[in-house]
């Protein structure tokens, strides 16, 4: 079979920077790039919205000398401001030497454009979404894949934990603080949160399969039943983002304004009060008093934990996918001495409008710390969220 000159449009390298390899099937066809999917490439990477998947983009042109650029028009270099870019590319590929060109474009526009200038066009029908680490990194290796620490492998239908304690088939079920999983990877996700050898656990899952609920029952159980461990209180930390109009000032203590970012934690707590009483966490239940006891319960802003030495305590940190790099370095060097860490976000929901679903804290820990010994990241999935709302949503990928 003749092999086939693919020219490749930005939008194809950016749906799937591993287009190149797909397309190329092996050494059977050949590929091209046009100077101004370069220079749009250029632009883009600077969108801090697509930027990180614009730059797998250009590593995969920049490691591939195999791939070959067409050049620019001779009347210039690069597309100049009011100049459309599509028409750039088509006369690009009518200019170049190459024997039947075959532009690979989803622009719906530009596959018009091009059978009006008869150069032959198709769509790229094998888009991947952009997945970061923490999504791709699942807590699970393949079969013939070499374990990292702390990771998980299905072996005859059971999750197979490969821990400190050397590789075993994870065959029960767990209950914490009267909670019971609803998935195995919650199951999974409890057995990582317990274990007395991790001291760091990461949990990436999209909104409804319970990371939060599964922290404060492993954090409640941990502090409050548990004999033989050293956690004496439970803190939380999020970041606070706004979304949408800012609420302006907030009058009272440090737990009264946060009260509207951290409600969501009230009432799960009271969820978990209900199954299994947790008076310690409250400053007065007889009383009717609901506010937390700060010295057993504390929640904390990012800003206030700057300059604390943290010990003894289980620290959730919720939404870390709205931390930067530095905030999670400078929040995670706070813990000392006979202190649980669970990292608990989705990094495909990033509220801060400087951070991607690449640069983000939670992904920064998974990328860094996979392969310590004491760390272990899950991702949580499942037929059976929060809720059959939720369950059609998720299944539905609205």
């Amino acid at each position: 079979m003749a092999s086939k000159n693919f020219v490749l449009d930005t939008n194809v390298l950016i749906e799937n920077p591993r287009c190149i390899a797909a397309l190329r099937n092996g050494e059977e066809n050949r590929i091209h790039v046009p100077w101004t999917v370069l220079a749009e490439l250029d632009g883009l990477q600077r969108d801090p919205r697509i930027g990180h998947v614009v730059g797998q983009a250009i590593n995969a042109l920049v490691g591939d000398e195999a791939v070959t650029f067409l050049p620019p028009l001779a009347d210039d270099v690069a597309p100049s401001p009011g100049t459309i870019g599509d028409d750039r590319i088509l006369g690009e590929i009518a200019s170049s030497a190459l024997e039947s060109p075959i532009l690979i474009t989803n622009d719906r526009i530009l596959q018009l454009k091009a059978r009006v200038r008869g150069i032959p066009v198709e769509g790229y029908r094998d888009s991947v979404p952009f997945q970061s680490e923490s999504q791709r990194y699942t807590g699970f290796v393949m079969d013939g894949e070499d374990p990292v620490p702390n990771c998980f492998r299905w072996e005859n239908g059971q999750p197979v934990f490969h821990g400190p304690d050397g590789p075993r088939a994870v065959t029960w079920q767990h209950e914490v603080w009267k909670v019971a999983p609803r998935s195995v990877h919650q199951n999974l996700a409890f057995e990582l949160m317990l274990h007395p050898g991790i001291d760091i656990v990461s949990i990436q899952s999209e909104a409804g399969y319970g990371k939060t609920f599964l922290a404060l029952a492993a954090a409640l159980h941990l502090v409050f039943e548990r004999k033989d461990t050293p956690y004496r209180k439970i803190y939380l930390v999020k970041p606070v983002v706004e979304i949408g109009a800012r609420m302006g000032f907030l009058p009272g203590d440090i737990e009264e304004k946060m009260h509207p970012y951290i409600r969501y934690v009230q009432d799960l707590l009271l969820k978990l009060h209900d199954l299994r009483p947790a008076n310690r966490v409250f400053q007065s239940v007889e009383a009717g008093n609901m506010k937390l006891n700060p010295k057993r319960f504390e929640i904390q802003p990012i800003a206030y934990v700057r300059g604390m030495n943290l010990e003894n305590a289980v620290v959730i940190i919720d939404e870390m996918q709205n931390l930067s790099r530095n905030e999670a370095r400078a929040l995670l060097t706070r813990m000392g001495e006979g202190v649980k860490c669970f990292c608990l976000g989705d990094t495909r929901q990033v509220d801060n409008q400087y951070l991607n679903e690449s640069n983000n804290g939670l992904n920064w820990v998974v990328k860094k710390l996979k392969g310590f010994r004491n760390y272990a990241h899950i991702v949580l999935k499942g037929e059976r969220s929060r809720g059959p709302i939720t369950d059609i949503v998720l299944r539905s990928r609205l």
